[in-house]
């Protein structure tokens, strides 16, 4: 029995020699262009996995190729789906369409009537709306999530505190 394992393993031995040779000879023989398509996309089982949230070169340019020429602005995401840096335009035309959907609606929204109305995210609305609110362009009442905002000087937020005095009639 012994005498069986030991020419067991020396026929593997010698397959997986002749095996690893013929392989090398095949590489040596192609070009650079052919090993380079076996190693990369076109290898189909070839190509190494990168494990997750790692995609491989190409389809991560195709991937964002194609989310720049689709997505607006406002829509781009750097990493931590973080917004991407906006311009003064873009956030000018946040408020204007913030301020024109406040305008159609007539009494007061709140943002996520607002961000629903626009069809945006939320991580897309507080600066317009607090760059709004400090040039006069709309006004709030309330706090946190009954925070109401008004078109222009709509529904001004009621002040607290006395009331001024009324005017005495003169005789």
């Amino acid at each position: 029995m012994p005498s069986l394992m030991s020419n067991l393993r020396s026929t593997i031995e010698a397959l997986a020699s002749q095996f690893a040779s013929s392989v090398l000879g095949a590489l040596r023989s192609a070009s650079i262009d052919e090993l380079v398509n076996v190693a990369g996309a076109g290898g189909g089982g070839g190509a190494v996995r990168r494990g997750p949230g790692r995609p491989r070169a190409a389809a991560a340019a195709t991937a964002v190729a194609v989310e720049a020429e689709s997505a607006s602005p406002r829509g781009r995401r750097g990493r931590g789906g973080r917004l991407g840096r906006r311009s003064a335009d873009d956030i000018s035309a946040m408020i204007e369409s913030i301020v024109g959907a406040l305008q159609k609606a007539g009494s007061g929204q709140r943002a996520e009537q607002i961000r629903e109305t626009l069809g945006v995210e939320a991580k897309e609305l507080p600066r317009p709306l607090a760059e709004a609110i400090s040039t006069g362009r709309i006004t709030k009442t309330g706090q946190k999530r009954a925070t109401t905002y008004f078109a222009g000087g709509g529904a001004a937020p009621k002040r607290r505190g006395r009331k001024p005095a009324a005017k005495k009639k003169s005789r």
